[in-house]
């Protein structure tokens, strides 16, 4: 998907639909990412959770992946000097990413995965793990369609209307949600944390990759500086 014909005013449909719910869900575990040293952030948009992260961490280097060059603009324009001199700046496809294996202590995905097909959900979560070390975490953030009669309707209704609005002004494939969930944890990452709102429309999730017995184990502080090339 690419969002440069909608990113100037982005954030403005995105308040008119849900307000600050969106944020909240992305700020939910930011407190979790405040020693992480090497982070890769996919989809990050406009550069709002960005700018917020970088305001509660101030040592880590991170590697943000965006298709829309836009957003990238957008996201640059809103940090300061000293925080983006910690910052590269990725126009990729997710898909096609150098990811490499055992690279990052903390991946974020806000409202990223649900962009994909299943199968490309499946193959980018799969490079997506391996590039996270072990123990280290994950956050996602998403919307999911919960039980309950009602609270299905009510999502699926608001899935309906976001997927074809974003088909329409971004070209966007996908169609429904993939099984993100399942699709994590056969990736070997286990759930930790969650938290819900809008009726179960939208989750923050936090998953952590277990650590391997026999291997070492990587303190905050002592992480390789790899990556991108």
């Amino acid at each position: 998907m690419n969002a440069d014909p909608i990113a100037a005013f982005y954030r403005w449909i995105e308040y008119a639909a849900f307000g600050k719910a969106l944020e909240r869900r992305r700020f939910a575990f930011l407190s979790r990412a405040a020693r992480a040293r090497r982070v890769l952030i996919l989809g990050e948009g406009d550069g709002r959770f960005l700018a917020r992260f970088l305001a509660v961490n101030d040592a880590a280097q991170v590697d943000v992946v965006e298709a829309s060059a836009a957003m990238l603009a957008l996201a640059r324009e809103r940090l300061p000097a000293p925080a983006a001199r910690r910052v590269r700046f990725h126009h990729q496809d997710a898909l096609s990413a150098p990811l490499p294996a055992d690279s990052y202590d903390l991946i974020v995905t806000h409202f990223f995965l649900d962009c994909f097909a299943a199968d490309d959900a499946a193959r980018l979560i799969a490079r997506l793990a391996a590039a996270l070390l072990p123990g280290g975490a994950w956050i996602v953030s998403e919307f999911e369609e919960p039980p309950g009669r009602v609270a299905r309707l009510h999502a699926r209704l608001w899935l309906s209307v976001m997927y074809t609005f974003f088909r329409f002004t971004t070209g966007l494939t996908a169609g429904k949600l993939p099984p993100y969930a399942a699709l994590l944890s056969r990736a070997g990452l286990i759930r930790e944390e969650q938290q819900q709102a809008r009726w179960g429309l939208m989750v923050s999730q936090l998953w952590r990759k277990p650590a391997a017995a026999d291997a070492p184990q990587h303190s905050f502080d002592t992480l390789p500086l790899c990556g991108f090339p």
